[in-house]
């Protein structure tokens, strides 16, 4: 499976550029590229304070119908993120655009960045989707510093845990451990694109990266705009859970014993 990593330069509530760059990537992508990762709410840039309803856009709208015939025309599958307006509320949304369903997922951050809770409501599920012999999950940012949302995914099948990112300086070392971390402990491929220059007051860190099912860093980007081309080895994935499988051999249940002056207390995990 080939896929793409648009490490971009967003701005924020410049729909129309943002939409454009996007465009004019999946149109250059080499034939045969199956899948293109776009940053975190890539289309419409962040949410701000007073800039919320105005940059939020819906799924039947127009930008994602045009992604959507794009994704036709090339034949290939591009997850991207947005602001998804839903009503009176607002979700930091990432879909997954597929040629035969259009947006075949659509996952609403569930874990947001403190900036963040004042602005957009969280999402309270997890998706995944069987595509073309790959099992996908979506996750975003901020969710890539917990083990929980990534190990269920992991438990429901996936194989590639797909990160659009917005992460920061100072926090570029926080996610490059993290993305390892996710991908050695659930034994999938992690693929994080992430963005780059400034905005909404931050500068962003850059460093897309790919992981292999074992842990192995496949692919870092520098802080500048990339478009990486990158293959997934489907044979890395019997590899690395050859000698061992972690979800098959944890084991929930154990009891937990704190001890503390003579006192005794436990617990069960799980």
């Amino acid at each position: 499976m080939q896929l793409v990593l648009a490490q971009l330069a967003s701005c924020e509530g410049e729909i129309a550029h943002n939409l454009a760059r996007a465009l004019e990537i999946v149109h250059a992508a080499d034939e045969g590229t199956a899948l293109i990762v776009f940053p975190e709410t890539h289309l419409s840039g962040f949410a701000e304070s007073g800039h919320v309803l105005d940059r939020a856009l819906t799924l039947d709208g127009p930008e994602l119908q045009a992604l959507i015939g794009v994704s036709r025309e090339r034949d290939m599958a591009i997850a991207i993120g947005l602001l998804e307006r839903d009503g009176d509320a607002v979700f930091n949304t990432t879909v997954l655009i597929t040629p035969e369903s259009g947006i075949a997922l659509r996952y609403r951050k569930t874990h947001l960045w403190p900036d963040e809770r004042t602005l957009v409501e969280p999402g309270d599920a997890l998706h995944c989707l069987e595509w073309r012999g790959r099992c996908i999950g979506l996750l975003i940012c901020y969710d890539l510093e917990f083990p929980e949302p990534a190990r269920a995914l992991a438990a429901m099948g996936v194989d590639l845990l797909v990160v659009t990112n917005g992460n920061m300086d100072p926090y570029g070392p926080v996610h490059a451990r993290a993305a390892q971390a996710r991908a050695q402990e659930n034994q999938c491929f992690l693929a994080m694109s992430n963005r780059v220059g400034q905005g909404a007051g931050l500068t962003f860190a850059g460093e897309s990266a790919l992981v292999g099912p074992d842990g192995e860093l496949l692919f870092r980007a520098g802080r500048e705009e990339t478009i990486q081309p990158l293959q997934l080895d489907p044979a890395r994935l019997p590899s690395a859970r050859q000698e061992y499988d972690y979800h098959r051999d944890r084991r929930l249940s154990l009891a937990g014993h704190l001890e503390t002056r003579g006192a005794h207390r436990s617990w069960h995990f799980g």
